[in-house]
């Protein structure tokens, strides 16, 4: 927050280079604080697998602060570039830094976003608490009814001694099913409270699952991750706009920090270089044939989504490469008792969680809100729905204990 203050008063007495350096000192403090807590403990862990006398180090990470610190360097960053103004009141920043419904799993929130909220009063009718409350029961129904349950299949998956090739798939489905509904539940749930407090969050989903291509999955998955990279990291680097080789190397950059910022682990860093050698072929080389050919294109970027989530997942790279193994038939038969158990007893719940990463429901449901919007019918209806949703999603969490939380990495 001083140092916004700083940037803004030196900018206004045509002290361009000092604010610039207030700037860079406060992102290096940031980025620092953000490097000891999160990656202090994996870079003397390989150090000492080098053979080094580097003493262990087991320090307590901070939950949320990949997206905090996030938010500070943007807000510093944008009062250098004279995109944000410092509030006039600190609580604003404190506000601003500290709203606790997407504090620790995002969206990630600039103070762009906001600052129209923060500045001006606030006001929450019936309507608009409303649509924070339908808001926050979908994002918290996708969570319980169905991110937990596509969990347990893939802890049923890793406790099982019986794989085989269709037993990896279904792993690899459910985990993708799981990974999704877990994060966009938690932004559904962190817009609603926004709503119902007066603020307005960025979106961060956009039924990713649709995707025609990686590079349209990485514009619908969460977005202001990519939109905070792109901003703050790719441009700044000069973008596509230089030379193919240094183009490739700013991908490069970009996503094996964007594999790194998701945990202190190898298996973070090949998820963000897997992507950083396929984006830049499919740009290259094949996009014009994935335009062309519809079903193709669908094929061709679930396969290479759920190969990603399986690095993403594993708890190392060894891991990684024995699971993609597995799905393409090394060393494992075709089908196992297991895995037709596991799809009988879970086919169902499967089929109702890929149809809900479809935007069929949402669609029918805008559809529906236009033709009664004069009877309010629509309304009765919907009231009923979440009602019951919550009395579900609350016996669930009265009745289990299986809850994992996908964030404590991060």
């Amino acid at each position: 927050a001083l140092a916004g203050y700083v940037i803004d008063d030196l900018k206004k007495k045509q002290k361009l280079c000092a604010a610039k350096t207030v700037m860079i000192i406060a992102v290096v403090i940031l980025v620092g604080l953000l490097g000891w807590y999160k990656y202090a403990g994996f870079v003397s862990e390989n150090l000492r697998l080098l053979g080094l006398g580097v003493p262990a180090l087991r320090i307590a990470l901070p939950i949320g602060i990949s997206f905090y610190t996030f938010q500070i360097v943007s807000y510093v960053i944008d009062v250098w570039r004279g995109t944000v103004k410092p509030p006039r009141r600190p609580v604003d920043f404190a506000a601003f830094i500290s709203m606790f419904s997407q504090l620790i799993a995002g969206p990630i929130v600039r103070y762009s976003d906001v600052e129209q909220d923060l500045i001006h009063p606030r006001r929450t009718d019936a309507t608009e608490l409303w649509l924070g409350v339908r808001r926050f029961i979908v994002g918290l129904s996708k969570k319980i009814l169905l991110a937990n349950a596509m969990a347990n299949i893939c802890d049923v998956f890793r406790a099982s001694d019986d794989k085989s090739v269709l037993f990896y798939w279904i792993y690899a489905v459910s985990l993708a099913l799981y990974i999704y509904f877990d994060f966009s539940g938690y932004s559904d749930m962190a817009i609603g409270i926004g709503r119902m407090l007066g603020f307005s969050f960025p979106e961060n989903f956009n039924y990713p699952y649709l995707s025609r291509s990686l590079t349209e999955f990485w514009r619908r998955w969460h977005m202001t991750l990519g939109s905070w990279f792109r901003d703050y990291i790719y441009i700044p680097m000069g973008g596509n706009r230089v030379k193919k080789i240094r183009w490739v190397f700013n991908l490069a950059v970009v996503w094996a920090l964007t594999g790194l910022w998701h945990g202190a682990a190898w298996n973070f860093v090949l998820w963000g270089l897997f992507f950083a050698v396929l984006l830049p072929l499919e740009k290259q080389f094949y996009m014009d044939f994935l335009n062309r050919h519809r079903v193709l294109s669908h094929i061709y970027a679930l396969v290479f989504i759920l190969v990603s989530f399986v690095i993403f997942n594993a708890d190392s790279v060894k891991m990684a490469g024995v699971d993609i193994a597995g799905m393409f038939g090394a060393g494992v038969p075709m089908v196992s008792p297991d895995a037709l158990y596991c799809l009988k007893s879970n086919g169902l719940l499967l089929c109702i969680a890929v149809f809900a990463a479809m935007p069929v429901a949402k669609n029918w449901v805008a559809k529906q809100e236009e033709k009664a919007a004069l009877t309010g019918k629509v309304w009765v209806i919907q009231s009923v729905l979440c009602a019951l949703a919550l009395i579900v999603c609350t016996a669930y969490l009265v009745d289990g204990s299986f809850n994992p939380f996908l964030y404590f990495r991060f």
